[in-house]
């Protein structure tokens, strides 16, 4: 399972989705990350746009196995409803 991230500096969520995803990494041994700074890189939220195929108000957007999660907030209620994490994490 590969997630990527694509979130900008500064943002609070997109420092917690960073976290979250670290956290799984340790807890298990099917998942990876990849964080995406979109000032870094030049990612605008119209091509994030193109690719989503809707509009994009906020960072981070997240995508798992490329399918488009959402913001910190559906991620974390994707992690908790795929039973992601295991208990004792």
């Amino acid at each position: 399972m590969l997630t990527v991230i694509f979130g900008r500096p500064g943002c609070p969520f997109c420092v917690r989705a960073k976290e979250l995803s670290e956290k799984l990494k340790e807890a298990r041994d099917d998942f990876d990350f990849r964080y995406i700074d979109i000032h870094e890189e030049g990612i605008t939220k119209a091509d994030m746009e193109k690719t989503i195929g809707k509009p994009v108000e906020t960072v981070p957007q997240i995508f798992v196995d490329q399918t488009h999660i959402g913001g910190f907030t559906e991620f974390d209620q994707y992690v908790r409803d795929q039973a992601l994490m295991p208990e004792s994490a």
